[in-house]
């Protein structure tokens, strides 16, 4: 019987050190295609820049501000179920337009932002019930929000009316954060947990602050932009976020293999304008 148990163990730990292995091909992998696409995005932007003999120059710039909610997670390894934690974002924003190439508006898009990030926990047993504290009775929760200021810098591409009414917009690039502070939130004591009860024992992450300070990634967003003459321009756009950088160590002998960022955001921005072409 002994016998039997130890080799059982032995498998379920092969079984799940290959699972976080595979995690973390995956991961890597996708990083490679993310970087090998904002590449070839990049280059096909400054490809249409540098033919200045067959488009149109412009010289326009606007400045504004933005604002709108970011729903975010971390993407841990081992796994962490995880619904979406709710911040705001915002802060300021410059485009500067530099050339119509076609029927393509072609600019660089960047914004300096503060955004309310996290992750909010999914405490469930195995038959996806709320774990529930013998303590207090209530079912436990636990969320963390971190505070970061963002600098994505984006090549911004557009379609439709330039000076009056509706485009649509593509944009994408890198994105730097700077941490600046966190908080957690929870409704049981972790010395008195019910992790018997839980299917997900991963709990380390509760205790540990966050060690690297500097986050980067990619982000993509398209939306819409209304332009009325003498009143400015107003952009609704979607937008996703992918962290490259991990929150947390990642050696061998850290705890977690992967805990990167990801965000959807849902932002309203306005710009007036600074310079103009016509």
């Amino acid at each position: 019987m002994k016998s039997e148990e130890s080799s059982a163990a032995i498998q379920n730990d092969l079984m799940v050190k290959k699972g976080a292995s595979v995690g973390v091909w995956l991961s890597s992998n996708l990083h490679s295609t993310l970087v090998i696409c904002l590449m070839v995005l990049h280059s096909s932007f400054f490809v249409l820049h540098s033919q200045a003999q067959v488009g149109e120059h412009r010289n326009d710039l606007a400045i504004g501000f933005n604002g709108g909610y970011v729903l975010s997670n971390v993407g841990f390894v081992p796994t962490v179920p995880q619904g979406l934690h709710g911040g705001i974002t915002g802060g300021f924003t410059a485009r500067y337009v530099c050339e119509k190439y076609f029927n393509t508006i072609c600019s660089v898009y960047a914004e300096f932002n503060y955004a309310s990030l996290g992750w909010k926990e999914d405490i469930l047993d195995k038959n996806d019930q709320p774990v529930i504290n013998a303590y207090t009775g209530l079912a436990e929760e636990y969320s963390r929000t971190a505070n970061y200021i963002q600098l994505p810098i984006f090549a911004h591409l557009a379609w439709g009316r330039e000076q009056k009414g509706v485009q649509f917009f593509f944009q994408a690039g890198p994105q730097f954060g700077f941490y600046l502070n966190e908080s957690s939130k929870s409704n049981f004591d972790f010395a008195q947990m019910n992790l018997n009860d839980r299917i997900n024992k991963t709990c380390a992450q509760d205790t540990m602050s966050i060690e690297h300070h500097f986050d980067y990634g990619i982000a993509v967003g398209a939306g819409l932009e209304c332009s009325i003459p003498k009143l400015g321009h107003f952009l609704l756009e979607g937008r996703y976020y992918y962290g490259l950088g991990n929150i947390y160590g990642d050696s061998k002998r850290d705890y977690f293999s992967k805990s990167n960022f990801g965000n959807i955001v849902i932002k309203l921005t306005y710009l007036f304008d600074i310079t103009k072409t016509k």
